[in-house]
């Protein structure tokens, strides 16, 4: 019996490795359709009774503008081009905020949110947080910085149903994605950590001056040479 159960559980190992590779390889060609993230937001708002929207529309990393890839590098990974998918100051400086009991505070790099977003559901636990590290490295190794930002760019929640960097643009400042400015670029990437609660255009003085925090480390991004 021993020796069944051990044969199953490494034999269902196996399947789970080469299953979450082949995604990796198949996800670094073909465009995102739907997150896990998507359908549990549309659950919850059924289960509130709310209308279910969902606005998400793929475009190419060369029709997103170069602004908004530098607003969020500014605001969400200020050392993305150069990591290998994870920022271990940043990390550092995350456990440390959090000891002091103000503010839970993550150390997520893009390439982690982008690993969590695609594959993985939401919430806190040591399996789900394993996982990450598991894809995060799957991604880096099959993708690179380019296409991470692209599913990045396409998949992240950007307001109340809003994702991606197209069906944000178009909601808050009802123009094409490759066509932001500095500043609302900076609007977008302001509301990231609250998408829901925030307004990237409308907002309030906090989200404002988080604006010109960003657009200020913008100028320290460089060029994106992925």
């Amino acid at each position: 019996m021993l020796k069944k159960i051990s044969r199953f559980f490494f034999k269902a190992l196996l399947w789970f490795f080469a299953l979450s590779i082949l995604s990796a390889i198949i996800f670094r060609f073909v465009p995102v359709p739907y997150t896990p993230l998507m359908a549990t937001r549309a659950l919850e708002n059924k289960a509130d009774g709310s209308e279910m929207v969902c606005s998400h529309d793929w475009v190419s990393l060369e029709e997103i503008s170069p602004n908004l890839q530098k607003a969020v590098i500014a605001s969400e990974d200020a050392n993305f081009l150069t990591h290998h998918g994870f920022d271990f100051d940043a990390i550092q400086k995350a456990m440390k905020n959090n000891e002091k009991g103000k503010k839970i505070k993550g150390g997520s790099t893009i390439s982690q949110q982008t690993a969590k977003n695609v594959f993985l559901w939401q919430g806190r636990s040591y399996l789900r947080k394993g996982l990450e590290v598991y894809f995060t490295v799957l991604i880096e190794i099959f993708w690179g910085k380019e296409r991470i930002m692209e599913v990045y760019l396409n998949s992240i929640e950007m307001g109340n149903g809003v994702y991606g960097a197209e069906a944000a643009s178009q909601y808050w400042y009802h123009k094409k994605a490759e066509y932001l400015t500095k500043r609302e670029a900076a609007g977008i990437a302001a509301i990231l950590p609250n998408p829901r609660k925030f307004k990237a255009s409308g907002s309030s003085v906090y989200i404002e001056n988080r604006k010109s925090r960003i657009v200020k480390h913008m100028g320290y991004v460089g060029k994106l040479n992925y």
